[in-house]
């Protein structure tokens, strides 16, 4: 029976469009979680009246797992592109959301304008806050992922995760919480802040961010082969 042969010019292609379609996907979700993040965090949550943290602080991890995912993935130098490319997007959403500061609105819709002022007015701070750290901390997250792959031989994707994470929690909770809060919340919350959100952070990253690390390489990396 004759068989037609495999063209391996199109198996090429086929897989250069399943690399840049799960790129497309993964730079999406990164872009996504982090202007997400940035609007929950003018909200401060309290645990019982101990512990403090802004609401962006449950989606930040998850961030930080598809930052993981595109170092291992793409390396270093393509995550840095999708880092800065986040940068440019949530300076665009500041820009924005002052324009609708600015605007005015009828008289009738006047409750609404005020929560909207009120929300998008804090998060300007916010963002400046946020992207001080998140420079600082996906940098240095995505540095520290690709050295330590290189240290493991490709091997032990966890170590690389949390060990990754953990240094880097520090370069970004550190300076958001003081440029974000300082002055707002008293100097004991602050305090709180800043050791609760490291350890909620890295915590969310060890119990189910490495897990969906794991899975997300491994969905990528047959979905790209395939």
């Amino acid at each position: 029976m004759y068989k037609v042969s495999e063209n391996p010019s199109k198996n090429r292609t086929d897989r250069q469009v399943s690399n840049h379609t799960a790129l497309t996907i993964m730079t999406g979700l990164f872009v996504t979680s982090y202007l997400v993040s940035n609007v929950m965090a003018v909200k401060v949550i309290s645990l019982f009246g101990l512990f403090y943290f802004d609401a962006g602080t449950i989606v930040f991890p998850f961030a930080y797992m598809l930052g993981d995912v595109l170092t291992e993935i793409w390396g270093y130098r393509t995550a840095r592109k999708v880092i800065w490319l986040t940068f440019v997007c949530n300076i665009i959403m500041v820009v924005c959301t002052q324009i609708g500061v600015w605007l005015p609105s009828p008289d009738y819709l006047d409750e609404t304008a005020r929560a909207y002022d009120h929300i998008f007015n804090c998060v300007p701070r916010i963002v400046v806050a946020s992207l001080t750290g998140f420079l600082l901390g996906e940098l240095s997250n995505a540095w520290l992922m690709e050295k330590i792959k290189e240290r493991t031989k490709g091997k032990r994707l966890w170590v690389r995760t949390i060990g990754s994470s953990a240094v880097a929690y520090l370069f970004d909770s550190l300076p958001f919480v003081l440029i974000a809060f300082l002055g707002v919340v008293s100097t004991h919350d602050l305090v709180m802040m800043i050791v609760f959100q490291y350890a909620a952070k890295l915590l969310i990253e060890a119990l189910f961010g490495t897990p969906l690390a794991y899975a997300a390489v491994h969905a990528i990396r047959r979905y790209v082969k395939r």
